[in-house]
């Protein structure tokens, strides 16, 4: 039942909808809206902000980071620690689910405004997807020259880095999006923001579930998708 559910949830990525992506209960313990960023509209953006609540973050693929030159934050952080002392003491070291944030930059589109709105955010990310599919066929000096004439930082998406050899050891929300966007076989960067609930606390997994059932959503496991990935992806 889970490949079927896999399968069905990578057809609906690549129609451009949303699926519901749940770490694990020994990780965050958090649910995602994930969505492919190709496909990102302001609607797409509103429904992140409205029923899911959390930060909206965009992710790259390893490759793409490459390609980009995107940093991991707490590394641009760390080559600062002689200028700014004070960064020393804020290093996070002490993650309680994970040992590496994957918190790159953060980017405007240059056409944005403020950045912020469900308009700009959209622009961001979709213009954002459009050049991480191009990256690939670009050399590197012409893919980060694209990305600084139609991007400034710091701005309102917050980019997130995948890992090298995706799933094989970090497999955070980051990694597990990244990873389905791959299967689905769209632009490998996926827009997420975390589901919250009333009480404070991340949306519990059941309640989640009730989401999905009530909006014909996917909603997927982090271990039913490393297990999908590691027999190939297509479940065989």
């Amino acid at each position: 039942m889970s490949d079927e559910l896999i399968e069905r949830a990578l057809q609906d990525i690549g129609q451009g909808k949303m699926v519901l992506i749940f770490d694990s209960d020994d990780r965050e313990r958090e649910t995602d809206m994930t969505v492919a960023s190709q496909f990102v509209t302001p609607a797409s953006i509103r429904e992140m902000r409205k029923n899911a609540g959390g930060l909206i973050c965009t992710t790259a693929h390893h490759d793409i980071c490459q390609k980009l030159d995107l940093p991991f934050l707490a590394d641009v952080l760390e080559c600062n620690h002689d200028r700014h002392p004070v960064l020393q003491n804020l290093a996070p070291n002490d993650i309680p689910y994970d040992t590496k944030s994957a918190f790159s930059i953060t980017i405007n589109h240059r056409r944005t405004f403020t950045g912020i709105t469900d308009n700009d955010r959209a622009l961001t990310v979709s213009e954002f997807a459009k050049l991480a599919k191009d990256s690939y066929s670009l050399s590197a000096e012409d893919a980060r020259s694209a990305f600084g004439k139609s991007f400034r930082a710091p701005g309102h998406i917050h980019l997130l880095n995948s890992t090298p050899q995706l799933l094989s050891k970090r497999k955070g929300h980051t990694e597990l999006a990244t990873a389905m966007m791959v299967m689905a076989g769209v632009t490998p960067s996926a827009t997420i923001c975390e589901m919250m609930g009333e009480d404070g606390n991340a949306l519990n997994k059941e309640k989640a579930k009730r989401y999905a059932d009530r909006f014909d959503l996917c909603f997927l496991e982090g271990k039913e998708i490393i297990e999908f990935w590691k027999k190939g992806g297509n479940g065989k």
